[in-house]
C-alpha cells in the first residue's frame, strides 16, 4: 500500500550520504574530462563549481526545510512554481542523474578491471550492470541497509583520497611546470564548459534534499548536512585537482581519463609509494559504488514523488512497509541505469548529465526565490545568483559541444 516512508537518519547519515554522492565520478573521472577541455585552468573551474554548488545549495536546503519530503526540486517545483516546473524538474533529475548513475557505473567497471590487470569494453559493461543490479537489491532493502553500506564506502574513499593527496604533494612542486599557463593568464577559454561539467560532480548534496522524507528534524538537520558535505568535498576536490594536474600535466591526465577511465590510479604510479596506486584503485572502486548507491537512492524517490501525483504511474508510489522502501520505483529506476550503461561513453554521459541537472537547479533557484518570508533562511539574491550561474553554465556547455 501508500504511504510515508519512515526518518531513520541523522545529520552524521545525511552528511556520508552527500560525500557518497559528490565523491565519485566527479573526482576520479570528471576531474580528467575537465582537464582536457580547459588544461590547468581546470583548477579555477573546480573552484568557480564550488562556488555555484555552495549557492545552489543554500537554496536546496531553505527549500528542504520548509517542505521535507521526497522529490526534491520537483515537489518544490509544484508547490512554489507550477504544475509545468515541476515536470521539467521531475524529468530533467531523472534524466541527469540516470546519465550520471550509468557514468558512475562504468568508472567503478573501469577501475576495478584495471586493478585487476583486465581491460575490454565488453567486460566492462558487464562488470557495471552487475553493479547496478546488485545495490539496486541494497536499496530496494530499505533505507537503514543503504545507509550502514553508505558508512562503509565513503570511509574506505576518504581513507584512498588521503593517501593520494599525502603521497603526492612533493610531485606537485616537481611538476609545478605544468601549472604555468594557469600562472600566466594564458588558455582560459575552455574554464566555463568544465566549470558546467565540474558542477555537476557536486550536485550529489541535493540527494540529501531529495531524501528529505526520511531525515529527522528536517528543518534543522537538513541546512547542517548540505552545507557541512559541501564545505568537505570543495576541500577534498581542490587538493585532488592540485595533485593531479600538477604532478602529470593537464594533456596527460586527459589522456589517462579517455584511455583507462581509472586516472588518479594510473597518476599514482608517478609516486615513490607504489602501494598509493592500489589504495587509490580501491579508493575508486568504493566511491563509484558510493555514487551509484546514492543516485539510486534519490533517483527512486523522485519516481516515487512523480507516481504520488501520477506523472508517473501510480503504481511506483507503492511502498513496502515492512522495508519502508518504494520497491518497484527502485526496481525502475535500476533498469533505466542499466540501459544507459550500454551507451559506455563516459564523456556523453557526463555532458548530458551536467546540462540536464544545470536546468533542474535552475528551478530549485526559482522555487526559492518564491519562498514565503517566514521560511526564507538566506538572502534572495544568493538563489537569484544562482539562477544565473545555472543558466551561464548550460550555455557554456552547448557553446562548448558546439566548437
Amino acid at each position: 500500500m501508500a504511504g510515508q516512508l519512515q526518518r531513520v537518519v541523522g545529520v552524521p547519515g545525511a552528511v556520508l550520504m552527500g560525500l557518497g554522492s559528490i565523491l565519485g565520478t566527479g573526482i576520479f573521472v570528471s576531474i580528467g574530462i575537465a582537464a582536457g577541455i580547459a588544461g590547468p585552468w581546470a583548477l579555477p573551474a573546480v573552484g568557480l563549481a564550488a562556488v555555484v554548488a555552495l549557492v545552489n545549495g543554500l537554496s536546496s536546503a531553505q527549500l528542504a526545510a520548509a517542505h521535507p519530503v521526497s522529490g526534491g526540486s520537483y515537489e518544490y517545483g509544484y508547490r512554489y512554481l507550477n504544475r509545468g516546473f515541476g515536470l521539467v524538474a521531475g524529468w530533467t533529475f531523472l534524466i541527469a542523474k540516470s546519465a550520471s548513475a550509468a557514468t558512475a557505473a562504468l568508472g567503478f567497471a573501469g577501475y576495478a578491471l584495471s586493478a585487476a590487470g583486465r581491460g575490454g569494453e565488453a567486460a566492462r559493461a558487464g562488470l557495471a550492470l552487475a553493479a547496478v543490479t546488485l545495490l539496486t537489491v541494497v536499496v530496494a532493502d530499505g533505507m537503514r541497509r543503504s545507509n550502514r553500506t553508505n558508512v562503509v564506502i565513503v570511509t574506505i574513499t576518504l581513507v584512498a583520497l588521503a593517501a593520494f593527496v599525502l603521497a603526492g604533494l612533493p610531485h606537485v612542486r616537481d611538476g609545478a611546470v605544468h601549472l604555468e599557463p594557469l600562472w600566466r593568464g594564458e588558455g582560459a577559454d575552455g574554464l566555463l564548459h568544465a566549470s558546467a561539467l565540474m558542477f555537476v560532480a557536486f550536485t550529489g548534496y541535493g540527494r540529501i534534499a531529495t531524501l528529505g522524507e526520511e531525515i529527522r528534524e528536517p528543518r534543522r538537520n537538513i541546512p547542517r548536512a548540505i552545507i557541512i558535505s559541501l564545505l568537505l568535498t570543495m576541500l577534498i576536490y581542490a587538493a585532488v585537482a592540485v595533485v593531479a594536474i600538477g604532478t602529470v600535466g593537464p594533456q596527460t591526465l586527459a589522456a589517462a581519463t579517455e584511455r583507462t577511465a581509472a586516472p588518479l590510479e594510473h597518476i599514482a604510479r608517478w609516486f615513490d609509494q607504489s602501494w598509493v596506486g592500489r589504495v587509490v584503485a580501491v579508493g575508486a572502486i568504493t566511491a563509484m559504488l558510493g555514487v551509484l548507491l546514492n543516485l539510486l537512492l534519490g533517483l527512486s524517490r523522485v519516481v516515487l514523488a512523480m507516481g504520488r501525483r501520477h506523472d508517473l504511474p501510480g503504481a511506483l508510489a507503492i511502498i513496502d512497509e515492512q522495508r519502508s522502501s518504494p520497491v518497484r520505483a527502485v526496481a525502475v529506476t535500476g533498469a533505466v541505469i542499466a540501459a544507459l550503461v550500454l551507451i559506455r561513453d563516459v564523456r556523453t554521459t557526463w555532458t548530458v548529465s551536467a546540462f540536464a541537472v544545470l536546468l533542474y537547479y535552475a528551478i530549485t533557484n526559482l522555487a526559492a526565490l518564491r519562498l514565503p518570508a517566514a521560511d526564507r533562511r538566506y538572502p534572495r539574491a544568493l538563489a537569484a545568483i544562482g539562477l544565473a550561474a545555472c543558466l551561464g553554465l548550460a550555455v557554456a556547455i552547448i557553446v562548448g559541444v558546439a566548437r
